[in-house]
């Protein structure tokens, strides 16, 4: 196995004094699958739309989505944020730079959805000799874009048909996208724009399965359940589901949090992980299901449903009716593969830059 990456230069000497001993414990199929020297079609063009700080599954799929661009398989064109806290941003672009990418934009919420401050993304203010421990461009209180205005620059700019949106927050940007008129960006209306240029959306939403019994309300349609109904109603394209039950089923490992990120002295995912709820809690991989179905959406890691809509009710529960011409369908996952898909994503996000 030849593992061929380049560090952020800050991040370089400490990576290389370290010993590069990660614990052998995949299977020969996971560790093909995860490493081996593969050729890609063109990068799945990606809008990562997320309420970082909210939980720290957020954070591992960005470290993911990075992993995957590194290997050629995506290209991250734009962050847009759906909680509204001020460290948020600055967190999200100190992320970007540690893996060598701090040029990417990053789009804000002007929502009132989740404002309190996260348990993990205060980690952006520590210093060391009066320098960030985690370098970054952005600081708190900086002039950014509108996380709507962003979407539609960056879709604008892409070729028809060719990025899909990773939603694994609120709906609020979404819906806010559905209902723009023409601009400075593009000639075309929100729905028009979103038709041209979107091939899907890949999303972590809802719950179709009952969960202990019971109808489970999830988190991102509840904070924001207009939203999210205004999504499952109107949006154009195809939709694809990761529900509440499907990351329920596959718990990021903890002895790779504890392990697998030491090849810095300091790593902001497995701080973030350990700020949040530390090991030997192993998280749900809610978000993370979404981003790897969106890029290797051909590896059957995950079967789906028959095609159908998405109802969403007032209190936020979501229903699944099958219809032969709908435009969503969810995530299924059966319990050979729980295993298989679990390694492998904790192979792709402790992946060094």
């Amino acid at each position: 196995m030849v593992m061929n990456h380049s560090l952020p230069t800050n991040f370089r000497s400490r990576y290389q004094a370290k010993n590069m001993n990660f614990p052998i414990r995949w299977s020969t199929t996971v560790l093909f699958a995860a490493f081996a020297t593969l050729t890609f079609a063109d990068p799945v063009k990606i809008i990562f739309d997320t309420d970082m700080g909210n939980d720290v599954d957020d954070a591992l799929a960005l470290a993911m989505l990075h992993s995957l661009q590194s290997r050629g398989e995506s290209e991250l064109l734009a962050v847009t944020i759906t909680k509204n806290h001020e460290d948020v941003a600055p967190y999200i672009d100190a992320l970007n730079h540690f893996y060598g990418r701090g040029d990417i934009p990053i789009g804000i919420t002007d929502g009132e959805v989740t404002p309190e401050k996260s348990r993990f993304t205060p980690i952006i203010h520590e210093q060391e000799g009066g320098n960030p421990i985690y370098p970054r461009s952005i600081d708190v209180g900086d002039l950014l874009p509108a996380a709507v205005d962003l979407l539609r620059e960056t879709l604008a700019n892409q070729k028809n048909q060719s990025v899909v949106i990773i939603q694994v927050g609120f709906s609020t940007n979404l819906a806010a996208l559905m209902q723009t008129g023409p601009d400075t960006y593009s000639p075309l209306a929100g729905m028009d724009l979103i038709r041209r240029k979107v091939s899907h959306i890949s999303i972590m939403a809802g719950a179709f399965t009952k969960i202990n019994g019971s109808p489970h309300l999830e988190y991102n349609i509840v904070n924001d359940i207009a939203s999210a109904q205004q999504v499952a109603n109107d949006w154009p394209t195809p939709v694809i589901w990761s529900g509440f039950e499907i990351g329920l089923a596959i718990r990021y490992p903890a002895i790779s949090i504890e392990n697998d990120f030491d090849y810095v002295d300091r790593h902001p995912v497995a701080e973030s992980y350990q700020l949040y709820i530390p090991t030997p809690h192993e998280r749900p991989t809610w978000d993370l299901t979404s981003v790897l179905w969106a890029v290797r959406k051909n590896r059957d890691y995950f079967g789906l449903s028959a095609q159908g809509k998405v109802e969403i009710l007032a209190n936020g529960e979501t229903l699944f009716n099958e219809r032969p011409d709908g435009l969503h369908q969810y995530l299924t996952i059966n319990d050979a593969m729980i295993e298989g898909v679990r390694e492998l994503i904790a192979a792709l996000v402790s992946e060094p830059p």
